[in-house]
């Protein structure tokens, strides 16, 4: 058997709900985690305080899927399964998506990525390959991709990296690991742990209201 690779084009979808405010607006974009939807990340960026004046823009993985034999579409970021490849993908589908959206939007120059679980190593590759300057980093529950070196870190000025005090996904020691690698890249990094599992809590979402703040100061 030979095993070939070809290029495709496909279709991915994101959500976006622009601010109640007028005027410029800084950009809020997130990544839901695996088996989840674009709507269940939405919600998640609505729950944080002070959101409301803020362009918001949930992106959907592309490998969608039926959750069980249910009728419920949901969507995972990539498997080990031809990993460089995919990380190629999603890397050009989100500089498409936030093209698209600053083309649409007035925006201000701030932007920030966020993600739940899965979507955390999107929000990280989202932000070192960015070509618009990125704040910061908001991110619960997951890890900091392995590929990502000192200098693609660095591109992160900022980060809120968070994890449930009961969170089996997301051990302690590799929290701490994360958190160890961030900072000798030079990240501003706020590290909290809120007092959940693997979820995301109002507790994650008031901590996320208060950097957002502080990005627009």
């Amino acid at each position: 058997m030979i095993e070939r690779t070809i290029a495709t084009s496909t279709h991915g979808r994101y959500l976006v709900e622009p601010p109640d405010t007028s005027g410029p607006a800084p950009l809020l974009v997130g990544f839901h985690g695996y088996a989840e939807a674009a709507e269940l990340q939405l919600d998640r960026l609505r729950s944080i305080p002070g959101s409301n004046g803020w362009v918001l823009v949930s992106i959907q993985g592309l490998h969608r899927f039926y959750r069980g034999r249910s009728r419920d579409v949901v969507a995972g970021w990539m498997t080990r399964q031809d990993r460089d490849l995919a990380i190629a993908d999603n890397a050009a589908f989100v500089a498409r998506t936030v093209a698209e959206v600053a083309r649409e939007w007035r925006l201000a120059e701030t932007l920030v990525f966020t993600g739940f679980s899965q979507g955390v190593a999107m929000a990280f590759r989202a932000a070192c390959s960015s070509v618009r300057p990125v704040a910061g980093v908001i991110a619960l529950g997951g890890d900091v991709p392995p590929e990502l070196d000192r200098a693609a870190l660095a591109r992160t000025r900022t980060a809120l990296v968070g994890r449930g005090e009961r969170d089996e996904w997301y051990a302690t020691d590799l929290c701490a690991a994360d958190a160890a690698r961030l900072r000798e890249a030079g990240v501003e990094l706020s590290a909290v742990v809120v007092d959940a599992g693997h979820e995301w809590t109002s507790e994650f979402s008031a901590q996320a209201g208060a950097f957002l703040r502080r990005q627009t100061r």
